[in-house]
C-alpha cells in the first residue's frame, strides 16, 4: 500500500501500525470512523483488509486531502469530513466501530511551534474527556473505541471512559525495550460492557540489540505501508 505524505511536519510513525495491528484482532465491520485520520494510515490499512463502510474525519484541511488522495490512489472509498471532530454535526451517524491515534501530549511540556505538528501533537485540540463523550454519542450500541493514549495519563483516560460508559474491556501497553517504562496503551473499549478488563502481555518493541522484536516486525509485514514524500499547498 502507497501512502503520501507531508515532507515536513506530521507524518505516522510506528505507533499508527501498532495501533492498526491491535484493532485487527477485533476483526471490524460495519461502519468505522477514524477519529484525527492525518494521512489516513489506520483506516486505510483496515479498509484494506476488512468490508467496512469508513468515515474519516481531521480538523486540518491539508492532512484531509492526503488522505482523501491516498484512498483514491488504493482504490478504496471513503467519506471525508473536514471539520473539528468535537464540533461536528454528526451526530445523526451512528458508527460500530471509532478508532484513533489522537493528540495526547501535556500542554504544559515543550510545544512545537509548527502549527500541523502541534494540532496533531498535544491534547488541548482535543482533550480526552471531550474526545470520549463526543466518541459515545457517535456509537452504536455495544460498539466500540479503540485508541492508543500516552500510557503516564491511563487513570484520567480510564475516569473518562467509564464516566461516559464505555468499558475499557482489551488494554494492551507498548513498551520501547523489556525494563523500559511504557510509553503507550492502547485500549479496546465497548459502550455499556459488563466485562471485566483484559490485560493482555505488553508489546516490547526492542530487544537489548535495539533491533525489532518479532511482534513488531510482523506488524510491519501486516501493514506493508510504502511512504511516498510531497506536499501539498494547504491554501
Amino acid at each position: 500500500m502507497f501512502l503520501y505524505q507531508p515532507t515536513k511536519g506530521y507524518a505516522y510513525n510506528s505507533d499508527s501500525i501498532f495501533l492498526y495491528q491491535f484493532i485487527h484482532r477485533f476483526h471490524p465491520k460495519g461502519k468505522l470512523l477514524d477519529v484525527g485520520c492525518g494521512v489516513g494510515i489506520i483506516s486505510l490499512l483496515l479498509s484494506r483488509d476488512f468490508k467496512i463502510e469508513t468515515t474519516i474525519i481531521d480538523k486540518q484541511k491539508i492532512m484531509l486531502q492526503y488522505a482523501k488522495h491516498n484512498y483514491t490512489i488504493n482504490n478504496l472509498t471513503v467519506q471525508a469530513h473536514h471539520a473539528d471532530f468535537l464540533r461536528w454535526k454528526g451526530e445523526k451517524e451512528h458508527f460500530d466501530y471509532v478508532v484513533s491515534n489522537p493528540p495526547f501530549y501535556d500542554r504544559n511540556v515543550t510545544q512545537s511551534q509548527n502549527e500541523h505538528l502541534n494540532i496533531a501533537r498535544y491534547a488541548q485540540h482535543l482533550p480526552i474527556d471531550a474526545l470520549v463523550q463526543k466518541v459515545k454519542q457517535l456509537l452504536r450500541p455495544r460498539g466500540r473505541f479503540i485508541f492508543c493514549y500516552d500510557a503516564k495519563q491511563v487513570d484520567r483516560v480510564f475516569m473518562s471512559l467509564l464516566t461516559h460508559k464505555l468499558n475499557p474491556e482489551v488494554v494492551r501497553f507498548i513498551h520501547a525495550k523489556e525494563d523500559r517504562d511504557a510509553k503507550l496503551v492502547m485500549i479496546s473499549a465497548r459502550l455499556n460492557s459488563k466485562s471485566m478488563t483484559k490485560v493482555l502481555p505488553p508489546l516490547i518493541v526492542f530487544d537489548e540489540a535495539s533491533q525489532y522484536q518479532a511482534e513488531a516486525l510482523e506488524a510491519f509485514r501486516m501493514a506493508k505501508t510504502n511512504s511516498i514524500k510531497g506536499d501539498y499547498d494547504d491554501e
